[in-house]
């Protein structure tokens, strides 16, 4: 049973792993294949590293990647937790099922979609978000071209996609959680907030400790359809859109250099992983010194 899973890992994680070499040459493609091109290639160690991290797009890709992720991984949390428990707690379970359907039905819609509905709402002549504006009496904002709504507009997008999705993951494992307990606090005079603040929330909190790690360790690695797709690439907004993901599909569309876009890749895996260690190792530590007390 394992066998099939460690196959899809070797050669869709492991194997790839050799094409890192790029990152350290100035690639370039040979006739005779992949493999010629890289063994003939000019190795040019550190150089593409260099030429990332000497433009400003490095600090700007590195700190979009990270306050967006970031901003997306505290709010979905809370958000996710919130409306699980609020799902968990309505009488009518037909209603509850009703909306639980609504909030998952986003996560299925691909960031093409999402795109055009968006650009429907935000659309400078013809949006409706403008239209709404100038009948009460204001001026049409430019949505696609002034930065400053846009890490608003891109933190509510994803998680108004993902949302129903997390939800659901906690609200089963709130439905997991044994009904004696609740039962002995109602019977203690146990208010519901109460309930859910010794019960609920401490057994929840193994599953978001380790949703949350996984979460920060691909806290270097961005949704490009959400980064891509909604701002519908426009340069105006790079500023504020561009994250590691997209600079390099740019990079290698635009440019074609492979080795610095393989770099890139390098760089925000290496991060991603750091990342995971440290966040473990907190958690640890801060586990421990619960247990000690």
């Amino acid at each position: 049973m394992v066998l099939p899973g460690t196959l899809w890992f070797l050669i869709f994680c492991y194997l790839p792993m050799f094409g890192t070499i790029i990152a350290f040459k100035d690639f370039k493609i040979h006739r005779d294949g992949f493999f010629a091109s890289v063994f003939n290639s000019k190795w040019v160690g550190l150089e593409n590293f260099k030429f990332l991290f000497s433009t400003e797009d490095a600090y700007i890709i590195t700190r979009n990647t990270i306050l967006y992720n970031l901003a997306l991984i505290s709010l979905g949390l809370i958000l996710a937790v919130g409306i699980a428990i609020t799902l968990n707690e309505l009488v009518n379970k037909r209603m509850a099922k009703a909306y639980q359907t609504a909030m998952f039905m986003p996560y299925f819609l691909s960031w093409v979609i999402i795109s055009f509905f968006t650009f429907s709402f935000l659309s400078v002549d013809k949006g409706i978000l403008n239209q709404v504006i100038v009948y009460f009496g204001g001026d049409p904002v430019s949505w696609y071209g002034d930065t400053r709504f846009w890490p608003y507009i891109l933190i509510f997008m994803g998680i108004w996609k993902s949302i129903g999705y997390s939800s659901v993951v906690y609200l089963a494992a709130i439905a997991g959680i044994d009904k004696s307990y609740y039962e002995a606090a109602m019977i203690d005079g146990a208010s519901k907030w109460q309930q859910i603040k010794f019960i609920t929330l401490p057994l929840l909190k193994p599953l978001m400790v380790t949703l949350t790690i996984l979460a920060i360790g691909g806290i270097f690695r961005s949704d490009f359809g959400l980064f891509y797709q909604i701002p519908r690439d426009s340069g105006v907004l790079y500023s504020v859109t561009n994250v590691i993901d997209t600079y390099i599909y740019r990079s290698m569309s635009t440019t074609g250099n492979i080795g610095m876009s393989t770099a890139a890749g390098l760089y925000q895996s290496i991060v991603g992983f750091i990342m995971v260690l440290v966040t473990n190792s907190i958690v640890k530590k801060i586990s421990k010194e619960n247990a000690i007390f």
